[in-house]
């Protein structure tokens, strides 16, 4: 199962691990893996210090840093990221702000104390995902850049590829890839609508094989909805050369989230998630709660588009983690519809080792069904 893209980046296995969990992607890596650091929500000093603590941790195992650069954003274009931040500031209505703290204050989450509240733009634009760039750029084992929404600019390309490393780029439908590919990246991840964070609306088994076929011989990995070596043996047969997974890593024990949010997930099904514009502005699948029911009431404020409403509602993303014991009813808990299966908190070695299995099976169960000779 070493697949061409395994061997480019001398990994063991094509499972591909998002988290914004340092540890996770040490574990994964270690495994034989491919651990990705999610960077939006670091600022790049605060990047320099995840990616300092990776280096150190992970051996001579590769990894790679997921950033946010939308193909389309409120104030693009815009690169002084001081002037960017105020200008977005004084477009967000008020009336925004108002409903999403009377949401917190209704369900008795606390206030950040004043020293602890978070700034608002962290990622979510070239200005500042373009400085977490450069900061990845500066480690020798991050291999991989992918964009997570939209076609990286091409000068951000151009960038990292002068460098050595690979570039790759999210997607959730056939245009989507195909604008990848006449930007030259070097690999695109197709996800499907089951997938947790934003997605599109197209399921993964009819979206995989079209991407697949519109940017060969452009690498694919299949995301969206895989937990299973099942799933994995499913996405190669169909012609991916890995698996990109996310929502996987939010239970395992290296995983930072808090006990509530674990418990979150653990109890959930796969019918228990809603793609909603409530938190990012874009559709982005979570976990259905009280939260996204209140931006879905019609007589309440439309979400704000990317960044806007994440300016809104950062303070909220901050809060709901600090008091998690209080906020479940209300939290940004992004999840893929594979968390009906993730009943377990497993060490992450356990969930690489587990898929392998799997996947043998699976590939040992369909040879079992060919006509032998004789």
């Amino acid at each position: 199962m070493r697949t061409e893209l395994c061997k480019r980046l001398g990994i063991e296995f094509p499972i591909f691990a998002f988290t914004h969990c340092r540890d996770v992607v040490v574990a994964v890596s270690k495994a034989g893996g491919f651990g990705v650091l999610g960077a939006v929500g670091f600022s790049a000093e605060q990047l320099a210090v995840e990616l300092d603590w990776i280096d150190e941790h992970i051996g001579d195992k590769p990894y790679g840093v997921d950033i946010v650069i939308p193909g389309k954003y409120e104030g693009q274009g815009e690169m002084d990221v001081e002037k960017l931040e105020a200008m977005l500031k004084a477009s967000i209505p008020q009336g925004h702000r108002d409903f999403a703290k009377k949401v917190l204050a209704e369900h008795g989450v606390p206030e950040l104390p004043a020293d602890e509240k978070p700034r608002e733009l962290l990622g979510w634009t070239e200005a500042t995902a373009g400085l977490q760039v450069k900061e990845s750029l500066k480690h020798d084992k991050v291999k991989v850049i992918a964009n997570a929404l939209g076609t990286p600019p091409a000068d951000v390309i151009k960038e990292i590829q002068d460098t050595g490393r690979l570039v790759g780029a999210l997607c959730g439908s056939v245009k989507h890839a195909l604008g990848h590919k006449e930007a030259g990246v070097d690999f695109v991840i197709a996800q499907g609508t089951e997938g947790g964070g934003h997605t599109g609306e197209i399921g993964s088994m009819v979206l995989w094989p079209e991407v697949i076929d519109a940017v060969a011989p452009i690498p694919v990995l299949a995301a969206g909805g895989i937990g299973t070596g099942r799933q994995m043996a499913a996405a190669l047969a169909v012609g991916a050369q890995g698996v990109w997974t996310g929502s996987l890593w939010l239970t395992v024990t290296e995983a930072e989230a808090p006990p509530e949010q674990k418990e979150s997930f653990l109890k959930a099904t796969s019918r228990d998630t809603v793609r909603s514009r409530s938190y990012t502005g874009k559709p982005c699948r979570m976990l259905k709660n009280e939260w996204t029911e209140a931006w879905e009431d019609p007589e309440t404020p439309k979400p704000l588009g990317m960044p806007l409403q994440f300016m809104v509602t950062a303070d909220a993303v901050s809060r709901v983690h600090q008091y998690a014991s209080k906020a479940q009813a209300v939290a940004f808990n992004p999840v893929g519809q594979i968390v009906g299966q993730m009943n377990a908190v497993r060490p992450s070695r356990d969930v690489i080792y587990g898929m392998v299995q799997e996947y043998l099976d699976a590939v040992e169960r369909l040879d079992s069904l060919m006509p032998k000779e004789g």
